[in-house]
Formats: C-alpha cells, structure tokens, sequence
C-alpha cells in the first residue's frame, strides 16, 4: 500500500490518499497471473474494502 499526503487542486488542505500498489506490481511481487490480482480485487470492491476510480487507481475505502 502507498501512501501520500498533499493538497487538493486548488491548493488547500492537505489530505491523506492510502492507495493500492498497480496491478502489474502485485503480479510480479506475488507471481501470480493479473486475472488473479483482478479477482482479488474484485473481490475486495465488492465487499466494500477498496474503491477504484477509473483512471486514479484502487484505495482502501473510507470507514
């Protein structure tokens, strides 16, 4: 998982991002297929873990 800290687009009040590592990057740190990490993930969305924005990646979901 990384983890960033910055601001929003206009500059103010910094906020805290905790995103998931790229697909590619899970593959070949666990050997596994990307359909896997796929599923995994899927898996991960749909019970309500992780949010994925098109385009921004994955993100743990806010409690």
């Amino acid at each position: 998982m990384r983890r960033c800290t910055g601001r929003d687009r206009r500059g103010r009040r910094p906020y805290r991002v905790r995103g998931l590592i790229s697909e590619v990057k899970l593959e070949q740190e666990f050997g596994v297929a990307r359909e896997t990490v796929r599923k995994a993930t899927a898996a991960l969305r749909e019970e309500g873990l992780i949010v994925t924005t098109r385009g921004m990646g994955s993100f743990v979901a806010e409690r």
